[in-house]
């Protein structure tokens, strides 16, 4: 519906602090949709790099819009220009660079440890 109440909130904290990698990648997956058309588009996944890495902060070897694309041509398996659950899911398990973004993205080690 548009927001969190917090039922959902503690369940999404739960799945990324004690989830299974699957069941990660698929939250991530649904969380990167933006537009919730079931995949995943160059847009999409070059807004959710440079989010990523504006809250990170840090230097780059390669600008948001590389990475984007290099990740395209590693995982995007039939070359349709999105990227489907199963080539997001297979793509991240194969692709160690991707993997660490996407665990890089919601890793709240230092809330927990605050807490």
């Amino acid at each position: 519906d548009g927001y969190i109440d917090f039922m959902e909130y503690v369940a999404a904290l739960s799945l990324v602090l004690r989830g299974k990698m699957e069941q990660k990648l698929r939250w991530y997956f649904k969380l990167y949709d933006v537009d919730g058309n079931g995949c995943i588009d160059r847009h999409e996944l070059l807004n959710i790099i440079k989010a990523i890495r504006a809250i990170n902060g840090g230097d780059h070897e390669t600008s948001a819009e590389e990475f984007t694309n290099r990740v395209f041509n590693r995982i995007d398996v039939n070359g349709d220009g999105e990227l489907s659950l199963d080539e997001f899911v297979e793509g991240a398990r194969k692709d160690e660079e991707f993997m660490e973004v996407m665990m890089k993205s919601l890793d709240l080690s230092h809330i927990v440890a605050m807490i």
